[in-house]
């Protein structure tokens, strides 16, 4: 009988230990999955959809301050500013703010090393990544809008290639003005380094992304600096890769590089197609035009 008493006892221990065994394994993994679920319920339930803009070589995270203020007064809308600089060290400095309930507010993201090169390119993608995460850890938003400048449009493509993780966030649409996938040639044949590990990396790029690249085009050769050419092997990128790529072509005396985003036939494509997500704003006086050719 005691025999049979002290092997219940040690079976009873055994169980109880096996159970606080069990109880603190399972500790850390509650705590992790409660965390993470509310994360990603913080994210699914966000009702901000920013847009997230990139200027090119040589401009400051101030070099979209007149398109904001444009935006703002021409369409009577009330979009919130914040502009990031990323520095040498990582570091990051914050000017502006968003305003609260602001669901679609304009976040810049500028560099201290804002030189042109693939090499400094590069740099930046890790620069700009810092910068992502950042915004995406404080405003916990799940989806976005974005547009890039001249090589800013350089940086959203090896972003998306390299780091973007499009099962925990959604690009919506992609708009970028004057950028070089094919840096000065004007001769897609004659493909650089930058364009060939780009189309090499193409499918990185989410599916379900639209995407318009704006050319702009003064004697239908380039824009005063990049070819159109160069602009247009995008599609050696992009084509076939994603949901919709457009091809856009701008003419007239705001056709140059640096002038484009001044145009008035670039601001209704970036307000329909970047604010409005392609769906036309009845109210809106540009509602009936269009300055989109397709290609």
């Amino acid at each position: 009988m005691r025999s049979r008493t002290l092997r219940k006892n040690k079976n009873f221990k055994y169980l109880v230990a096996m159970a606080l065994f069990f109880i603190l394994l399972g500790i850390p993994s509650y705590i992790w999955t409660k965390k993470n679920v509310t994360t990603l319920a913080g994210r699914y339930n966000s009702p901000m959809t920013p847009i997230i803009m990139i200027p090119g070589s040589s401009a400051s995270a101030n070099r979209f301050d007149n398109l904001v203020k444009t935006i703002n007064s021409k369409y009577g809308e009330h979009h919130s500013l914040l502009k990031m600089t990323v520095h040498l060290d990582d570091s990051i400095s914050y000017t502006g703010k968003i305003r609260a309930n602001d669901t679609q507010p304009f976040i810049v993201v500028g560099f201290d090393n804002n030189k042109d090169g693939y090499s400094n390119i590069q740099k930046q993608v890790q620069w700009f990544n810092i910068a992502f995460n950042a915004i995406k850890k404080r405003y916990r938003f799940n989806t976005f809008n974005a547009f890039g400048h001249s090589n800013g449009g350089l940086i959203w493509t090896i972003f998306l290639e390299k780091y973007f993780d499009d099962s925990t966030m959604t690009l919506n649409q992609l708009l970028t003005v004057g950028t070089p996938y094919n840096f000065e040639e004007k001769n897609s044949s004659n493909r650089t380094q930058m364009l060939n590990d780009l189309i090499k990396a193409r499918d990185k790029i989410p599916k379900n992304l639209t995407y318009y690249s704006i050319a702009g085009t003064q004697l239908y050769t380039d824009d005063g600096i990049v070819p159109l050419g160069s602009v247009d092997a995008g599609k050696y990128i992009y084509e076939g890769q994603i949901k919709h790529y457009t091809l856009v072509t701008l003419t007239g005396s705001k056709a140059q590089h640096s002038d484009m985003i001044a145009s008035n036939q670039f601001i209704n494509i970036f307000h329909q197609y970047i604010i409005g997500n392609g769906v036309t704003n009845p109210d809106s006086p540009d509602s009936k035009q269009s300055a989109i050719a397709n290609n």
